[in-house]
């Protein structure tokens, strides 16, 4: 099992987009979203159908995405 906690900063304009785009990703999982629409936290679990790091990218280059940054990783068999 690996968790990843990451802070994700992105435009106000795509903020929409960009929180439609982050939940159709393998392991992704919205928990907060800041009152501006500028950030959100999300949570990253590897899944049998997907690389945490190959998906941390994606998120990285989404459209509308400022900065992803990883804040706690846990991993434990």
């Amino acid at each position: 099992m690996n968790i990843s906690g990451i802070v994700v900063q992105a435009f106000p304009d795509n903020f929409q987009a960009v929180q439609q785009r982050l939940q159709t990703l393998s392991g992704v999982e919205i928990h907060a979203v800041n009152k501006d629409g500028s950030s959100l936290v999300i949570t990253l679990e590897d899944t049998p159908d997907n690389v945490p790091s190959d998906v941390m990218m994606d998120v990285q280059k989404t459209q509308g995405v400022l900065a992803a940054s990883l804040i706690y990783n846990y991993c434990d068999e």
